[in-house]
C-alpha cells in the first residue's frame, strides 16, 4: 500500500515484509509465499519478492494505541505493516488472535483497500492483533546498490499451520502469487523463470537450509537481528557484493556484475 506522503529520493524508507510458511505439498520441504511485482513498479519491478511494503503513519498510530501491550512502538508498527500488507496483497489474515475464515478475510481485505488502514478493520470485525506470531528474521538496508529509494526493511517469519491456503493477487502492485519451496524458487531464478534481487536471493538461500518452519524460527530466535548493509569488495580483478558473516546466511557474497539490484 502506498503512503499518501511521497518520500524524498534520498530518504531511507521504513518497511516490513513477511515470509509466510505452509506445509509442503510435493515433498517434506515447507513452502513459502512469493509475489511477483508489477513491471510498472519503480522498485523491483517484475521481481519475485515476499509480501510487504512501507510503514504508513496509520501503522504507527495503531502501534501507539496498543502501547500498553507492546512497549516498542517502532517494532509494533513494522509488524502491523507486515500484517496489513499481507492481507492487502494476498488475502491472508496472518497475525490475528482469532480464527478467521477465508470469507471474512476477503471482506476485511476489501475494507482495507478502501480505508487504507488496519484499525477500522479491527474495529469492524472485532479482531485483535497477535504481534508475537511474527518472528524477526532479518533487517536489510541496501544503501548504494540501487538507483531507487532505499528501503530499511524488517523481515519476519510466520506460519499458516496448514497446507491448503486460499490466496488471490491484488492485481495492482503485484501480478502473481505462488507457493514454492525456497530451493525451488532459487532453481526458478537460475532457469530464468523468475527474477530475484540480491536481498531476496540471500534470504532464499538462508531459508533453503530449513526442513520446517520450526527450524527456521529456532535459528531466527538464536541469531540476533543486525542491520545488513551490503558492501562492495575488490577481490583480485573482480568486485563482489558482500554481507557480514555470522548472521545465518550460507552464501555471503556475489559477483557484482551478476547482482540484480532492483
Amino acid at each position: 500500500m502506498t503512503s499518501s506522503r511521497t518520500p524524498d529520493a534520498s530518504e531511507e524508507i521504513p518497511a516490513a515484509t513477511l515470509v509466510i510458511f505452509r506445509n509442503g505439498r510435493i515433498d517434506e520441504r515447507p513452502e513459502i509465499l512469493m509475489v511477483v511485482r508489477s513491471r510498472r513498479m519503480s522498485f523491483a519491478g517484475g521481481a519475485a519478492v515476499f509480501p510487504g511494503g512501507r510503514v504508513d503513519e496509520a501503522d504507527r498510530v495503531l502501534a501507539r494505541s496498543i502501547a500498553h501491550q507492546w512497549e516498542d512502538d517502532d517494532q509494533a508498527a513494522h509488524r502491523i505493516c507486515a500484517i496489513r500488507e499481507t492481507l492487502e496483497e494476498t488475502g491472508l489474515a496472518i497475525g490475528f488472535r482469532e480464527a478467521i475464515s477465508a470469507q471474512d478475510a476477503e471482506k476485511a481485505r476489501r475494507m482495507l483497500l478502501t480505508e487504507e488502514a488496519l484499525q477500522p478493520v479491527l474495529d469492524r470485525f472485532g479482531w485483535t492483533l497477535d504481534l508475537d506470531a511474527l518472528t524477526p528474521f532479518a533487517r536489510w538496508l541496501p544503501r548504494g546498490i540501487t538507483a531507487h529509494r532505499v528501503f530499511d526493511t524488517w523481515f519476519y517469519l510466520a506460519d499458516t499451520g496448514t497446507g491448503n491456503v486460499e490466496i488471490t493477487v491484488d492485481a495492482t502492485e503485484n501480478t502473481r502469487l505462488f507457493w514454492v519451496s525456497a530451493q525451488a524458487a532459487l532453481d526458478m531464478a537460475e532457469s530464468g523463470e523468475i527474477s530475484i534481487i540480491f536481498p531476496t536471493r540471500r534470504n532464499l538461500e538462508r531459508l533453503a537450509q530449513f526442513d520446517s518452519y520450526a527450524a527456521a524460527k529456532a535459528q531466527a530466535e538464536r541469531i540476533p537481528v543486525r542491520t545488513i548493509t551490503p558492501q562492495t569488495v575488490q577481490i583480485g580483478d573482480r568486485q563482489r557484493l558482500t554481507i557480514p558473516e555470522g548472521l545465518g546466511y550460507p552464501i555471503t557474497s556475489e559477483d557484482f556484475d551478476d547482482v540484480q539490484r532492483g
